[in-house]
C-alpha cells in the first residue's frame, strides 16, 4: 500500500517507477470501499479515472513529460461540476442530473495531470457547518466516527484525513472548507475572493463563494492554488491579477506584523483549550521573531447575523433555478404548473436548505428589504473597512478557527442559532473577501484537533502560505 506524503514526494515515486497511476487509483478505490461508512464519497468515477491514470502511465513511459499534479488522487465537493459525470449539491432536487461541462478549476488540474477520483458528500447546497445536512446521510469524523467532521465541505476534508484520497476540493461561502479542515486536523485555504474561478461551482452565494483546496500540508495547498488560480473568461469576477509561485516561496524566512482580535480570544464561547493552544501559538509567533499584537475588533456579535441576512438572499435568489421545469427532480404528485413548483420544492429540498430560502426571501421582502437586507449591506460595509484598517496596519490578523473542536452528532442540529454560531470566526474572511486558512495547532485533551485561522491582505495568499508554513 503506497503511503501519500506531498505531492512533490509523489512524482519522485512515479518517476522513479516505485508506484504507477494505475496502483494509485485501484488502492485508493479499494480504501474508499474499505471506510464507506464514514460516507464521505457518493461516487466514486473508477472508469474515468482509471482511463486518466493509464493515460499518465503511458506518458510517463514514453518520456514525453507529465503535468505537475501527475498521478494526484483529487476528490471533489458535489458542488463542483465535472463533465459527463453527476453532480446534486448532496441534494434529493438534483439527484441523477449530469454536468454538461467542467468547472474551470476542474479543466486546470486536469491539464496538469490529476486524477479525479469522485464527489464528496456535503452539506445540502453547501448549507451548513455539520454534514448533518445531506440528502444522502452525514459523514463520519474518521478521528472520532462519534462527531461531525464540520461543514460544508465534510466530506472534502473527511476523505483527506482518512487517506481516501490525496486533496480535494471544496467551497467556502462562511467558513465551510476553513472549520473542517480544523475539526480534522488538515489545511483548509480559503483564497481571495476573485482569486479562483467561480465558473462550474454551483452558487450558493455568489459574492461571498470560493473554491479552496483541502490538503494535509501548506505545500501540496500552495501548488494546488498556483494551479488554479487566475483569470477566466467565463467568470467575470475572476481577477486579472498575476498568480504567483506559491509554492517557491514557502521556505523563504521572514518575520511579520500580526494583530490578533481580542474578541475572539476573550469569547465567553471560546473552549479554554481551544484558547489557550491560541495564546500558546502567539507566544511563538512571538519568540520566533515576528510582532504580535491584540487589537480591538468591535463587530464581532455583527459578523453573523450579517453574513445570514446576506447569503439567505443570495441563496433564495441563486436557488430559484430549482424547479421541477428545467432539469433534475420534479415531483411525481403535481398536477399542474403551480403545484410542480411547490411540490418539487417542499419534496426536493431539505429542510435547512428551506429555512434558508424563506429567511432570504423574507429579507428581500418589500416591506423588510430597507430593514434586513440594507442594512447588513452597510454593516458588511463597517466590517471590510475595520478589518482592512488592522491589516493596512499588520500583515495578518489571527484567530482561532473554531470555538471548540469538532462536536458530538445531533449536539447543535436541533437549534439552529447555536449551529450558525460554530462559523462566528471563519466569516470574517467571507464577508470582506480576504484570504484565510486553517491549519492545525495542536490536540485538545479530548483527543481532537484544534485549528488556528491567519486571515491576510487581499491577493497576498504568498505571505499567509509562508506564515502557515512556518505554524
Amino acid at each position: 500500500m503506497y503511503t501519500f506524503t506531498t505531492i512533490k514526494h509523489l512524482e519522485a515515486d512515479l518517476k522513479s517507477g516505485k508506484i504507477t497511476c494505475t496502483q494509485l487509483v485501484e488502492e485508493s478505490v479499494k480504501t474508499i470501499e474499505t471506510k464507506k461508512h464514514l460516507n464521505a464519497f457518493l461516487e466514486v468515477f473508477h472508469d474515468s479515472a482509471l482511463a486518466q491514470a493509464k493515460q499518465i502511465d503511458q506518458k510517463i513511459a514514453n518520456g514525453t513529460g507529465v503535468g505537475s499534479l501527475a498521478g494526484v488522487i483529487i476528490g471533489i465537493k458535489d458542488n463542483i461540476c465535472y463533465k459527463g459525470h453527476r453532480v446534486s449539491c448532496s441534494s434529493k432536487i438534483l439527484e441523477g442530473f449530469e454536468s454538461l461541462y467542467s468547472s474551470t478549476v476542474v479543466e486546470r488540474l486536469l491539464a496538469e495531470d490529476a486524477i479525479i477520483i469522485g464527489r464528496l458528500n456535503c452539506d445540502e447546497f453547501a448549507m451548513g457547518s455539520s454534514n448533518e445536512n445531506s440528502a444522502f446521510g452525514k459523514v463520519l469524523n474518521p478521528l472520532n466516527e462519534k462527531t461531525v467532521p464540520g461543514g460544508s465541505s465534510g466530506g472534502s476534508a473527511a476523505a483527506v484525513a482518512a487517506n481516501l484520497c490525496h486533496v480535494s476540493l471544496g467551497s467556502d461561502t462562511g467558513g465551510s472548507i476553513r472549520q473542517p479542515a480544523s475539526f480534522t486536523g488538515t489545511v483548509g485555504l480559503k483564497p481571495t475572493y476573485g482569486r479562483v474561478s467561480r465558473w462550474g461551482l454551483v452558487a450558493y452565494a455568489s459574492s461571498f463563494d470560493q473554491i479552496g483546496p483541502i490538503t494535509k500540508t501548506v505545500e501540496d495547498a500552495a501548488l494546488l492554488l498556483e494551479i488554479m488560480a487566475g483569470e477566466d473568461e467565463y467568470d467575470t469576477t475572476a481577477s486579472k491579477k498575476p498568480v504567483g509561485k506559491y509554492s517557491q516561496t514557502l521556505a523563504e524566512p521572514k518575520t511579520y506584523k500580526i494583530a490578533y482580535l481580542k474578541e475572539c480570544v476573550e469569547s465567553e464561547g471560546l473552549d479554554v483549550e481551544v484558547k489557550a493552544q491560541t495564546l500558546k501559538a502567539l507566544e511563538k509567533l512571538k519568540t520566533d521573531g515576528h510582532q504580535v499584537t491584540a487589537v480591538d475588533f468591535p463587530y464581532l456579535d455583527f459578523l453573523v447575523p450579517t453574513y445570514y441576512v446576506l447569503t439567505t438572499a443570495e441563496a433564495s435568489s441563486n436557488l430559484s433555478r430549482f424547479d421541477g421545469v428545467h432539469y433534475g427532480y420534479r415531483s411525481p404528485n403535481a398536477t399542474d404548473l403551480e403545484s410542480t413548483y411547490k411540490k418539487t420544492r417542499s419534496e426536493g429540498f431539505g429542510k435547512e436548505v428551506k429555512r434558508r430560502i424563506m429567511l432570504g426571501t423574507f429579507v428581500l421582502s418589500a416591506g423588510y428589504y430597507d430593514a434586513y437586507y440594507s442594512k447588513a449591506q452597510k454593516v458588511r460595509n463597517k466590517i471590510r473597512e475595520k478589518t482592512r484598517e488592522i491589516l493596512s496596519q499588520h500583515d495578518f490578523i489571527v484567530t482561532p478557527s473554531t470555538p471548540g473542536t469538532a462536536f458530538e452528532f445531533g449536539k447543535n442540529s436541533t437549534d439552529p442559532i447555536k449551529m450558525y454560531l460554530e462559523d462566528i470566526f471563519t466569516v470574517q474572511a467571507n464577508i470582506v473577501g480576504c484570504p484565510a486558512v486553517s491549519v492545525k495547532n495542536g490536540l485538545h485533551s479530548n483527543g481532537l484537533p484544534i485549528g488556528l485561522q491567519i486571515m491576510g491582505k487581499d491577493f497576498d495568499e504568498a505571505n499567509l502560505l509562508n506564515l502557515a508554513n512556518q505554524i
